[in-house]
C-alpha cells in the first residue's frame, strides 16, 4: 500500500532510518519527536516503523499529520483520511482540519468534509453555524442560542458566531443578562465579565464591583454599595441576595423583602424562583409557600425539579403530580419524574395509570428501574438471564485490528489512546459482540472497560460482566471483618473507581475505595496500623482495609442506615445528618432530596449497584426499596448549604 508519508518525500529530503532500534524504541523515539515537533525525525521514525511492520506505525503518521496539518495541501490531508478511515484518530484529524478550514473561511471544503465528521466538538459546531450564516442560512443564528446559554469553557471562534447573532439582534439583551446570571451562579466570574461587556461598556470600577460582590455577597449588601439604577447593579444585588439565601435563608428573605421594590417585574419573578429553590434545597418548610408565588411556567428546569422534591418532602402527592405535568415534555420523560409521577398516581389509587408508567420503566437497569420493579411486585417478570460469550466469540473480537492496537497501546501504558481504539472498534457491535469484548476486557483485568462495554447492551445482557467482583478474597475478608454487606462494599467500590486501583479524584481521594489521604492517616492511627505510609494508599489490600473501616464507621454514625451511610461516605457525616428528616421518611425520598447533585446520584447508583451485586454474588436478595429503608433523623431538617442542582 502506498503510505501517505511517502508524499513528504516531495518536500523533505530523504533521511536514512535509524536502523538497529527495536519497534518499541523507535515508537518511543517517534513520540519524543512529535512532542518536540521535529518533522524530519518523526518522518524518519514513521518510515522505520512501517519497515518493521509495527502495529502502531500508523500513529507516527498520525502525529506527523497533526504537526503539518496547517500547511498541508488538501490532497495530502484527504489521502491521509482515506488511508486511515478505519482508525479512530482519523476523525480527530478531520476535526482539526475542519477548524483550520473554518478559520480560513473555506466554507465549500468545510461543508464537503463535515458530512464525514462523527465526533462532538464545540469549536466545529460554532464554525458550522457561522459557515451556514455566511452561506445565507439565517436560521443558524437562532440555533446558536443553545450554544450561547452554556457556562462551559468555549473556544474563541464561538465569539465570531455570537457577534453575528448580536449584530442581527438574534442575541438579545435578555439573553445576555440571562447568561450573565448563570455564569455568576456557577462562580465563573471571568466568563461573566466577558458576557456582560457585550451589553454595555463596563468601567474598571464596575468590573471590580463584580469581584467584590462575588467574594463577599453579604458584606456588599450590608455596605449598600451596589447601585440599583443600572441593570448590572440590580443583577449583582440579585446575585448577592441569592448567595445569602443559600447560606442563611431567613436573612436572604428578609433582605429581599426590604429591597424587592427596587427591582423590575421580571427580576422579581427570577428572584422568587431562586429563593423558593434555595428553600427547597435546604428542606425548609417555607419552600412550597414561596413556590406558590409563581406559576410553574415561570420556573426553570432546576427550580421546577426542586418544587417536586419539596412536595415529596411534604408527601403532597397531588402537587407532585401537578408539578410534573407542568414540566417541559423532555424533562417529564426523565426517569426521576416518570417514577415519581407513577408514585403520585399510586398514592391516589390510580393503579392502572401508575403501572402504565412502572412497567416500561422497570425494564431499565437503573435506580429508578429497580424502584419501579418494587412497585410492580408480582406483576414484574423474572430477572434477565446472563448471556455468556464463548471462547470463539471472545477470540473473534481479540483478532480484530483495532482491538489488537488497543491491547498494544495498553501494554505501552497509553491508556487514553487504548480506550479510543476500543471505543472505535466496538461502536457498531451487536449485544453479543459487546459482551464478548467485555469478557476480553475482564481477562485483561480492564474492569472499568468491561463495565462500560457491557453497559451498552440493549437486549442481551450479562450482569456478572457489568458488575464484576475482582479481588474477591480481599473484599470478602474485610467486609466480614467489619460486619458489612459484601454486595454493598462492591456497589460502592464500583461507583468510586470502577476497580481502577490507580484512580485519584480531583480532591485527592485515592485507590479502589477512593480514600482521602487525611482519612487514611486517621484510620491508621485509630486502628494501630503503625506501618502505614501514604504511598500505600493505592495498594489493593491496604485501600480496602481502610475503606471498609471507614464505611463501617459511617454506618455506625448513621445508626445502621445504609443510604445515609453511603451519603456520608461521599459528602461527610455532617451533611448526611443535615439531610435527614424530622419525621421518618422513606429512603427513596431521602436520596431524591439530597441537595448535592454528585452525592444524590452517588447514593442512587451505589444502592442500585448493591442490588445487582447481591444477585450476581448470590448473597441475600433484598429489594432496593428495602435496602433504602426508612430514614430516621435526629430532628434537624435543615439541609447543608453545600448544594448544587
Amino acid at each position: 500500500m502506498k503510505h501517505w508519508t511517502l508524499i513528504f518525500s516531495l518536500v523533505l529530503f530523504c533521511v536514512s532510518p535509524a536502523w538497529g532500534l527495536s519497534a518499541d524504541q523507535t515508537f518511543a523515539h517517534a513520540q519524543n519527536a512529535y512532542q518536540s515537533k521535529n518533522v524530519k525525525v518523526l518522518a524518519e521514525d514513521a518510515s522505520q516503523l512501517h519497515a518493521q511492520n509495527y502495529i502502531l506505525a500508523p500513529y507516527a503518521d498520525y502525529w506527523l499529520m497533526l504537526i503539518t496539518l496547517s500547511t498541508s495541501d488538501k490532497a495530502v490531508v484527504r489521502e491521509f483520511l482515506s488511508q486511515y478511515a478505519d482508525y479512530p484518530f482519523a476523525d480527530r484529524v478531520r476535526g482539526e482540519w475542519l477548524k483550520s478550514l473554518g478559520k480560513r473561511q473555506d466554507w465549500d471544503t468545510f461543508f464537503d468534509e463535515l458530512a464525514s465528521f462523527k465526533r462532538e466538538d464545540l469549536a466545529v459546531s460554532c464554525y458550522v453555524l457561522e459557515g451556514r450564516v455566511k452561506k445565507g442560512d439565517a436560521i443558524a443564528l437562532t440555533e446558536g442560542k443553545a450554544l450561547w446559554m452554556s457556562t462551559l469553557e468555549q473556544p474563541a471562534n464561538c465569539e465570531n458566531l455570537y457577534d453575528l447573532m448580536q449584530t442581527s439582534k438574534v442575541l438579545t439583551q435578555d439573553d445576555i443578562w440571562a447568561r450573565f446570571r448563570l455564569a455568576m451562579q456557577e462562580g465563573k466570574v471571568a466568563l461573566a465579565k466577558t458576557i456582560i461587556q457585550r451589553e454595555t461598556i463596563i468601567s474598571k470600577a464596575e468590573l471590580k464591583l463584580i469581584d467584590t460582590v462575588y467574594q463577599n455577597p453579604q458584606a456588599a449588601l450590608e455596605k449598600k454599595n451596589i447601585p440599583f439604577k443600572s441593570h448590572l447593579g440590580r443583577a449583582l444585588n440579585l446575585y448577592a441576595i441569592d448567595k445569602l439565601a443559600r447560606k442563611k435563608l431567613d436573612d436572604g428573605l428578609n433582605t429581599w423583602a426590604k429591597l424587592m421594590s427596587q427591582f423590575e417585574a421580571d427580576e422579581q419573578v427570577y428572584m422568587w424562583g431562586r429563593l423558593a429553590m434555595q428553600a427547597a434545597r435546604r428542606h425548609d418548610e417555607q419552600a412550597l409557600s414561596l413556590y406558590a408565588k409563581l406559576k410553574n411556567s415561570e420556573l426553570d428546569q432546576d427550580e421546577i425539579a426542586w418544587k417536586v422534591r419539596a412536595a415529596l418532602l411534604e408527601r403532597n402527592w397531588a402537587l407532585v403530580l401537578a408539578t410534573i405535568d407542568d414540566m417541559q415534555a423532555n424533562q417529564q420523560e426523565e426517569q426521576p419524574w416518570l417514577y415519581w409521577k407513577g408514585r403520585a398516581y399510586k398514592a391516589q389509587n390510580a393503579i392502572p395509570k401508575a403501572n402504565s408508567i412502572f412497567l416500561p420503566l422497570s425494564r431499565e437497569h437503573t435506580f429508578y428501574g429497580l424502584l419501579a420493579r418494587d412497585e410492580l411486585g408480582d406483576v414484574m417478570a423474572g430477572a434477565s438471564i446472563n448471556y455468556v460469550p464463548s471462547d470463539a466469540e471472545v477470540q473473534a473480537v481479540k483478532n480484530q485490528p483495532a482491538i489488537q492496537r488497543a491491547l498494544e497501546l495498553q501494554r505501552l501504558d497509553m491508556r487514553w489512546e487504548s480506550r479510543a481504539e476500543w471505543a472505535w472498534a466496538t461502536k457498531d457491535y451487536d449485544d453479543k459482540q459487546m459482551l464478548a469484548a467485555a469478557e476480553l476486557a475482564i481477562r485483561q483485568s480492564w474492569y472499568d472497560l468491561a463495565i462500560s462495554t457491557s453497559e451498552k447492551t440493549k437486549f442481551v445482557h450479562n450482569f456478572v460482566l457489568r458488575y464484576p467482583a475482582p479481588y474477591r478474597e480481599t473484599v470478602q475478608a474485610f467486609s466480614k471483618a467489619n460486619g458489612l454487606d459484601e454486595a454493598w462494599v462492591y456497589g460502592l467500590t464500583r461507583q468510586e473507581s470502577r476497580f481502577v486501583s490507580y484512580a485519584k479524584s480531583g480532591v485527592g481521594a485515592s485507590g479502589l475505595m477512593q480514600v482521602m489521604p487525611a482519612t487514611a492517616a486517621w484510620i491508621a492511627k485509630k486502628t494501630g496500623f503503625s506501618e502505614y505510609r501514604q504511598n500505600m494508599i493505592h495498594q489493593t489490600e491496604t485501600n480496602v482495609k481502610l475503606g471498609t473501616y471507614y464505611l463501617r464507621y459511617t454506618l455506625d454514625l448513621m445508626s445502621g442506615q445504609a443510604a445515609m451511610a453511603t451519603a456520608a461516605y461521599n459528602a461527610g457525616p455532617g451533611n448526611a445528618r443535615h439531610w435527614a428528616p424530622k419525621k421518618p421518611m422513606e429512603g427513596a425520598i431521602y436520596a431524591e432530596t439530597i441537595p448535592i447533585l454528585e452525592t444524590r446520584q452517588y447514593v442512587q447508583k451505589v444502592m442500585a449497584n448493591t442490588c445487582f451485586y447481591s444477585n450476581s454474588l448470590g448473597t441475600k436478595s433484598v429489594s432496593l426499596k428495602q435496602r433504602l429503608g426508612l430514614i430516621i433523623g435526629d430532628g434537624n431538617a435543615n439541609a447543608s448549604d453545600e448544594s448544587d442542582n
